[in-house]
């Protein structure tokens, strides 16, 4: 029944998530969710939330969330955020609102895969910027002419953070487009620009609560950004969906930003087991880049890497790989917990011997 498709969905190749499979004893080690539990405030939230009012319509412009989000980084005010479904969401607005020029929007060759996705869909010219041999960003290889420039920060999938300094020369150089800083990775390791915004007002950071909040399920991300940039978000919104975010997600989002000392408990002990996991990988003969995230990307000298993700999986254990361009000899392991990695360890024993 393809007859029926546009033109624009017969040019289209979607985005393709990580897997969810459905295995017995499971360890799943592929899509970047925390290992632990979300706040128990969190979860009290959410159960409240659970009452006659779900009658109702949720707050269009999630004001509780915006002003969570304005007291956590001390911003002056609730017109410096915007909300959405999830980081995705809020980038995908971004790309229509903001990166959608007549000059290319720039972005790592070797990112987010979702980026090019977005320029499909809305027909956004754009050009790959090469990472280094070691896989980092090169300010200056940004330094030509572009209709925007947009990057993670820590990058996906080589978990390799940019000093916030560096993030700050290329604002210094490139005022004439709006600079994205994505952040889903951020509070495992690296630096957040959101404290750049109120300087340079062509900076838009944006961040996600699926990480290191627990709350992948719930769907909740925001942008940081001058009210110019966040009002063209809100335009877009209001001419597509102008209820994002129900009441659950509102209430547990919220309530996860107020509990300071439960966010900081659960994303040191991932960064502890991450440097953990890294020490025993390389014992293994596995060169594993520095990471900033709650993932680690590693390549084993002797063994295949679409080969160990097989042998891992035969023994229930999922990690990601990617048959790309200068990274298909890679893994990407999500941080589990100890007990996940020690059995991640022991099956990858058992394989390279």
């Amino acid at each position: 029944m393809s007859q029926y498709w546009s033109d624009l969905v017969r040019r289209l190749t979607p985005y393709v998530p990580g897997e969810q499979p459905r295995l017995e004893r499971l360890i799943k080690l592929n899509t970047n969710e925390n290992p632990y539990p979300p706040s128990p405030r969190a979860l009290a939230a959410l159960r409240q939330a659970a009452g006659d009012e779900l009658r109702l319509y949720p707050d269009p412009s999630g004001d509780a969330l915006k002003q969570a989000v304005v007291d956590y980084y001390g911003l002056s005010g609730r017109e410096w955020v915007f909300v959405g479904n999830g980081s995705d969401e809020v980038l995908a607005f971004i790309f229509m609102a903001l990166l959608k020029h007549q000059r290319p929007l720039l972005f790592p060759d070797i990112t987010y895969s979702f980026y090019p996705v977005y320029c499909g869909l809305y027909d956004i010219d754009y050009r790959n910027v090469p990472l280094t041999d070691d896989f980092c960003v090169r300010i200056e290889d940004y330094a030509q002419p572009n209709g925007g420039i947009i990057f993670p920060n820590p990058n996906a999938p080589t978990g390799r953070a940019l000093a916030l300094a560096e993030i700050q020369r290329l604002l210094a150089v490139n005022t004439d487009s709006v600079v994205v800083v994505d952040e889903a990775y951020v509070d495992f390791g690296g630096e957040s620009a959101v404290a750049l915004c109120a300087r340079f007002p062509n900076l838009l950071v944006v961040q996600t609560l699926s990480k290191s909040r627990s709350l992948a399920g719930l769907r909740v991300g925001f942008a940081v950004g001058h009210p110019a940039l966040i009002e063209a978000l809100e335009r877009v919104k209001n001419s597509f969906n102008s209820y994002p975010l129900d009441r659950f997600a509102l209430a547990g989002a919220v309530a996860a930003l107020e509990d300071r000392d439960y966010f900081e408990q659960t994303r040191n002990q991932v960064i502890a087991s991450r440097e953990q996991l890294t020490r025993e990988l390389e014992m293994l003969g596995f060169e594993v880049l520095p990471s900033a995230a709650n993932f680690v990307f590693a390549r084993h000298r002797d063994h295949d890497a679409a080969g160990l993700q097989a042998q891992l999986r035969a023994q229930s254990i999922i990690v990601r790989h990617f048959r790309a361009p200068r990274i298909d000899q890679f893994l990407r392991i999500t941080v589990g917990t100890d007990a996940e990695c020690a059995a991640l360890l022991g099956a990858l024993r058992s394989i390279v011997g």
